[in-house]
């Protein structure tokens, strides 16, 4: 299954998220939709990730420090995804009823660690 024709619910929801920040465009990265802004990848939507049986969307942080505290705050939302991990990503849950405001704040900050320069400097989001 591509990610076009992935039509999860989450996945849904995570397109109209990030594809309303500015110059973001979607396309698959290893098999899962993924959103980039001027050429860097974001945000990666991912479901049943090498049959893992999970539903995530992998997002950039700051770095090791935030990384670590939010997985270590909220384990239950927040975890190591594979690949993306050692350079700062977290993969936030989508099971069951997750908490759209969050999984939105958190696209946007990732868009914003992604963004250039001249995009933050124009306002951004």
């Amino acid at each position: 299954m591509t990610a076009e024709t992935a039509a999860s619910p989450a996945l849904a929801r995570i397109r109209e998220i990030a594809l309303l920040l500015p110059e973001v465009e979607e396309r698959p990265s290893h098999g899962q939709a993924t959103f980039f802004v001027a050429d860097r990848q974001f945000a990666q939507v991912r479901e049943n990730h090498h049959g893992d049986g999970l539903s995530v969307v992998c997002v950039r942080t700051s770095g090791s420090d935030e990384q670590a505290m939010l997985i270590e705050a909220a384990p239950d939302t927040y975890s190591m995804p594979a690949y993306l991990g050692p350079s700062g990503w977290v993969a936030l849950t989508l099971a069951g009823d997750p908490d759209w405001t969050l999984v939105e704040d958190r696209i946007a900050r990732s868009w914003e660690l992604a963004a250039p320069r001249r995009l933050l400097e124009a306002g951004g989001r």
